[in-house]
Protein backbone atom coordinates (compact mmCIF):
# COMPACT_ATOMS: atom_id res chain seq x y z
CA UNK A 1 0.00 0.00 0.00
CA UNK A 2 1.17 3.09 -1.08
CA UNK A 3 1.45 6.28 1.67
CA UNK A 4 2.12 9.15 0.24
CA UNK A 5 4.51 11.79 2.28
CA UNK A 6 2.42 14.59 3.28
CA UNK A 7 3.82 17.76 5.42
CA UNK A 8 1.89 18.28 8.72
CA UNK A 9 2.82 21.93 10.77
CA UNK A 10 3.19 21.93 14.12
CA UNK A 11 -0.10 22.45 16.38
CA UNK A 12 -0.71 25.64 18.29
CA UNK A 13 -3.06 26.29 20.64
CA UNK A 14 -3.47 25.58 24.33
CA UNK A 15 -1.65 22.06 25.17
CA UNK A 16 -4.24 19.25 26.78
CA UNK A 17 -7.15 20.80 24.32
CA UNK A 18 -8.74 19.16 20.93
CA UNK A 19 -6.56 18.71 18.14
CA UNK A 20 -8.06 20.57 15.27
CA UNK A 21 -6.78 19.41 11.43
CA UNK A 22 -7.21 21.59 8.81
CA UNK A 23 -6.73 19.91 5.07
CA UNK A 24 -5.85 22.00 1.67
CA UNK A 25 -7.48 21.77 -2.03
CA UNK A 26 -5.55 20.73 -4.39
CA UNK A 27 -3.23 23.21 -5.89
CA UNK A 28 -3.28 25.17 -2.48
CA UNK A 29 -1.09 24.21 0.59
CA UNK A 30 -1.40 25.68 4.70
CA UNK A 31 -1.88 28.97 3.74
CA UNK A 32 -5.03 28.35 2.75
CA UNK A 33 -6.29 28.41 6.30
CA UNK A 34 -3.96 30.33 7.89
CA UNK A 35 -6.41 33.34 8.97
CA UNK A 36 -8.81 31.38 10.58
CA UNK A 37 -5.87 29.32 12.52
CA UNK A 38 -5.78 32.23 15.26
CA UNK A 39 -9.33 32.40 15.59
CA UNK A 40 -9.78 28.83 16.88
CA UNK A 41 -6.34 28.83 19.08
CA UNK A 42 -8.40 30.17 21.97
CA UNK A 43 -9.97 26.48 22.62
CA UNK A 44 -8.65 24.16 20.17
CA UNK A 45 -4.51 23.29 19.35
CA UNK A 46 -4.51 23.62 15.65
CA UNK A 47 -2.71 22.16 12.87
CA UNK A 48 -2.61 22.51 8.84
CA UNK A 49 -1.36 19.76 6.11
CA UNK A 50 0.21 20.09 2.51
CA UNK A 51 -0.34 17.23 -0.19
CA UNK A 52 2.19 15.32 -1.77
CA UNK A 53 4.31 18.16 -3.88
CA UNK A 54 2.75 21.19 -2.25
CA UNK A 55 4.02 23.58 0.00
CA UNK A 56 6.59 22.40 2.01
CA UNK A 57 5.48 18.80 1.36
CA UNK A 58 7.88 16.35 -0.17
CA UNK A 59 7.03 14.98 -3.55
CA UNK A 60 5.43 11.52 -4.21
CA UNK A 61 7.20 9.44 -6.69
CA UNK A 62 4.40 6.87 -7.05
CA UNK A 63 0.52 7.21 -7.67
CA UNK A 64 -1.64 7.40 -4.50
CA UNK A 65 -5.44 7.06 -3.85
CA UNK A 66 -7.33 9.71 -2.00
CA UNK A 67 -7.53 7.05 0.71
CA UNK A 68 -4.12 6.82 0.81
CA UNK A 69 -3.72 10.49 1.60
CA UNK A 70 -6.00 10.18 4.08
CA UNK A 71 -3.80 7.26 5.79
CA UNK A 72 -1.08 9.71 5.58
CA UNK A 73 -2.95 11.88 7.41
CA UNK A 74 -3.70 9.35 10.05
CA UNK A 75 -0.24 8.57 10.86
CA UNK A 76 0.91 12.07 10.73
CA UNK A 77 -1.52 12.50 13.26
CA UNK A 78 -0.30 9.57 15.21
CA UNK A 79 3.13 11.35 15.72
CA UNK A 80 1.73 14.35 17.41
CA UNK A 81 0.98 12.05 20.08
CA UNK A 82 -3.26 12.92 19.46
CA UNK A 83 -5.95 9.88 19.22
CA UNK A 84 -9.07 11.89 18.52
CA UNK A 85 -9.26 14.73 16.33
CA UNK A 86 -11.76 17.45 14.87
CA UNK A 87 -11.12 17.78 11.52
CA UNK A 88 -11.96 20.28 8.19
CA UNK A 89 -11.02 20.31 4.73
CA UNK A 90 -11.68 21.91 1.73
CA UNK A 91 -12.27 20.27 -1.88
CA UNK A 92 -10.00 17.53 -2.16
CA UNK A 93 -8.81 18.10 1.82
CA UNK A 94 -12.91 17.42 2.36
CA UNK A 95 -12.24 13.89 0.42
CA UNK A 96 -9.70 13.00 2.64
CA UNK A 97 -11.94 14.01 5.66
CA UNK A 98 -14.73 11.04 4.12
CA UNK A 99 -11.94 9.09 3.85
CA UNK A 100 -10.59 9.39 7.05
CA UNK A 101 -13.42 9.52 8.69
CA UNK A 102 -14.73 5.61 6.72
CA UNK A 103 -10.63 3.97 7.27
CA UNK A 104 -10.20 5.35 10.31
CA UNK A 105 -13.55 5.66 11.96
CA UNK A 106 -11.95 5.96 16.07
CA UNK A 107 -10.13 8.81 14.91
CA UNK A 108 -12.39 11.60 14.25
CA UNK A 109 -14.79 12.79 16.47
CA UNK A 110 -16.49 15.17 14.32
CA UNK A 111 -15.51 16.97 10.65
CA UNK A 112 -16.51 19.72 8.33
CA UNK A 113 -16.46 19.26 5.09
CA UNK A 114 -16.05 22.63 3.70
CA UNK A 115 -16.91 23.03 -0.39
CA UNK A 116 -16.16 19.73 -1.48
CA UNK A 117 -18.36 16.56 -2.07
CA UNK A 118 -18.69 12.49 -1.99
CA UNK A 119 -17.31 12.47 -5.71
CA UNK A 120 -16.00 15.23 -6.94
CA UNK A 121 -16.43 16.38 -10.78
CA UNK A 122 -15.92 13.76 -14.11
CA UNK A 123 -12.91 10.75 -14.48
CA UNK A 124 -12.13 11.83 -17.69
CA UNK A 125 -11.70 15.74 -17.18
CA UNK A 126 -9.17 14.81 -14.04
CA UNK A 127 -7.16 12.92 -16.50
CA UNK A 128 -7.30 15.65 -19.24
CA UNK A 129 -6.25 18.38 -16.40
CA UNK A 130 -3.22 15.89 -15.40
CA UNK A 131 -2.11 15.58 -18.75
CA UNK A 132 -2.50 19.72 -19.51
CA UNK A 133 0.04 19.88 -16.26
CA UNK A 134 2.16 17.38 -17.22
CA UNK A 135 2.64 18.79 -20.70
CA UNK A 136 2.11 22.79 -19.90
CA UNK A 137 2.75 22.84 -15.90
CA UNK A 138 -0.15 24.29 -12.95
CA UNK A 139 0.80 27.61 -14.66
CA UNK A 140 -1.62 27.01 -17.05
CA UNK A 141 -4.19 26.42 -14.22
CA UNK A 142 -3.38 30.08 -12.77
CA UNK A 143 -6.35 32.08 -14.93
CA UNK A 144 -9.34 29.53 -15.00
CA UNK A 145 -8.46 28.49 -11.30
CA UNK A 146 -8.53 32.14 -10.16
CA UNK A 147 -12.20 31.98 -12.17
CA UNK A 148 -13.45 29.13 -9.92
CA UNK A 149 -11.22 29.68 -6.47
CA UNK A 150 -12.76 32.86 -5.58
CA UNK A 151 -16.01 35.26 -5.42
CA UNK A 152 -16.75 38.15 -7.16
CA UNK A 153 -14.58 41.19 -5.84
CA UNK A 154 -12.95 38.23 -2.90
CA UNK A 155 -9.21 39.09 -4.98
CA UNK A 156 -9.96 42.70 -4.66
CA UNK A 157 -11.07 42.87 -0.93
CA UNK A 158 -7.77 40.28 -0.19
CA UNK A 159 -5.35 40.91 -2.71
CA UNK A 160 -2.35 39.30 -0.18
CA UNK A 161 -3.77 36.42 -0.18
CA UNK A 162 -5.73 35.76 -3.27
CA UNK A 163 -1.77 36.54 -4.46
CA UNK A 164 -0.24 33.45 -2.43
CA UNK A 165 -2.85 31.05 -3.05
CA UNK A 166 -2.44 31.76 -6.72
CA UNK A 167 1.95 31.48 -6.30
CA UNK A 168 1.33 28.24 -4.54
CA UNK A 169 -0.60 26.70 -7.44
CA UNK A 170 2.89 28.02 -9.53
CA UNK A 171 4.95 26.42 -7.52
CA UNK A 172 2.94 23.05 -6.50
CA UNK A 173 4.98 20.27 -8.01
CA UNK A 174 3.76 19.32 -11.57
CA UNK A 175 3.95 15.56 -11.31
CA UNK A 176 2.15 15.75 -7.62
CA UNK A 177 -1.01 18.25 -8.89
CA UNK A 178 -0.90 15.37 -11.86
CA UNK A 179 -1.22 12.62 -9.35
CA UNK A 180 -3.87 14.35 -7.22
CA UNK A 181 -6.03 14.67 -10.39
CA UNK A 182 -5.81 10.68 -11.41
CA UNK A 183 -6.37 10.39 -7.23
CA UNK A 184 -9.67 12.17 -7.68
CA UNK A 185 -10.97 10.72 -11.05
CA UNK A 186 -11.53 7.32 -8.93
CA UNK A 187 -12.77 8.60 -6.10
CA UNK A 188 -16.37 8.18 -5.20
CA UNK A 189 -17.57 7.62 -1.29
CA UNK A 190 -21.09 8.07 -2.30
CA UNK A 191 -21.88 4.04 -1.71
CA UNK A 192 -20.34 4.28 1.87
CA UNK A 193 -21.66 7.45 3.22
CA UNK A 194 -23.92 6.12 5.90
CA UNK A 195 -20.83 4.09 7.24
CA UNK A 196 -19.81 7.48 8.62
CA UNK A 197 -21.51 8.15 11.92
CA UNK A 198 -20.09 10.65 13.57
CA UNK A 199 -21.26 14.41 13.32
CA UNK A 200 -20.13 15.53 9.81
CA UNK A 201 -21.66 19.06 8.70
CA UNK A 202 -21.56 19.84 4.97
CA UNK A 203 -20.47 23.44 3.91
CA UNK A 204 -20.54 25.14 0.80
CA UNK A 205 -20.13 28.79 -0.44
CA UNK A 206 -22.45 30.77 -2.19
CA UNK A 207 -20.75 31.24 -5.11
CA UNK A 208 -18.74 28.12 -5.61
CA UNK A 209 -20.14 26.35 -9.06
CA UNK A 210 -17.67 23.66 -8.61
CA UNK A 211 -18.90 22.14 -5.54
CA UNK A 212 -22.42 23.95 -5.11
CA UNK A 213 -25.40 23.48 -2.25
CA UNK A 214 -26.11 20.27 -3.97
CA UNK A 215 -23.06 18.44 -3.21
CA UNK A 216 -22.61 19.20 0.37
CA UNK A 217 -26.55 18.22 0.57
CA UNK A 218 -25.71 15.01 -0.55
CA UNK A 219 -22.77 14.42 2.30
CA UNK A 220 -25.35 15.77 5.24
CA UNK A 221 -28.39 13.17 3.72
CA UNK A 222 -25.97 10.47 3.07
CA UNK A 223 -23.92 10.06 7.07
CA UNK A 224 -25.88 9.32 9.91
CA UNK A 225 -25.61 12.64 11.56
CA UNK A 226 -25.08 15.14 8.93
CA UNK A 227 -26.28 18.92 8.54
CA UNK A 228 -25.32 21.70 5.32
CA UNK A 229 -24.26 24.99 6.49
CA UNK A 230 -23.29 28.09 4.01
CA UNK A 231 -20.66 30.71 3.61
CA UNK A 232 -21.95 33.68 1.82
CA UNK A 233 -19.80 35.72 -0.61
CA UNK A 234 -17.27 33.20 -0.97
CA UNK A 235 -16.60 30.61 -3.61
CA UNK A 236 -14.35 27.58 -3.41
CA UNK A 237 -11.79 28.36 -1.22
CA UNK A 238 -14.07 30.24 0.94
CA UNK A 239 -11.58 29.76 4.60
CA UNK A 240 -9.00 32.09 2.89
CA UNK A 241 -12.25 34.40 1.61
CA UNK A 242 -14.08 34.82 4.27
CA UNK A 243 -11.92 33.69 7.28
CA UNK A 244 -14.22 34.81 9.80
CA UNK A 245 -17.31 33.25 8.81
CA UNK A 246 -15.02 30.14 8.38
CA UNK A 247 -13.99 29.69 11.52
CA UNK A 248 -17.36 31.25 13.25
CA UNK A 249 -18.74 27.79 11.55
CA UNK A 250 -16.01 25.39 12.69
CA UNK A 251 -16.19 26.38 16.84
CA UNK A 252 -20.11 26.47 16.34
CA UNK A 253 -20.12 22.69 15.10
CA UNK A 254 -17.39 21.90 17.03
CA UNK A 255 -19.28 22.77 20.05
CA UNK A 256 -22.12 21.19 18.96
CA UNK A 257 -20.66 17.93 18.53
CA UNK A 258 -18.77 17.73 21.84
CA UNK A 259 -22.52 18.03 23.82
Amino acid sequence: MTVPAIRMTEPVGPAGAPLVVLGPSLGTSAILWEDVVPLLTADYRVCAWDLPGHGDAPAATEPFTVGEIADAVAAAVAETGADRILYAGVSLGGAVGLELMLRHPRLVDAAAIVCSGAKLGDEEAWRERAAQVRAQGTSSLVTASAGRWFAPGSLERRPEIGGRLLHALRDADDENYALCCEALAVYDVRDRLARIEVPVAAVWAEFDAVTPEASAVEIAEGVRDGRVLRIDDASHLAPAEQPDAAAGILRGFFAEAAR
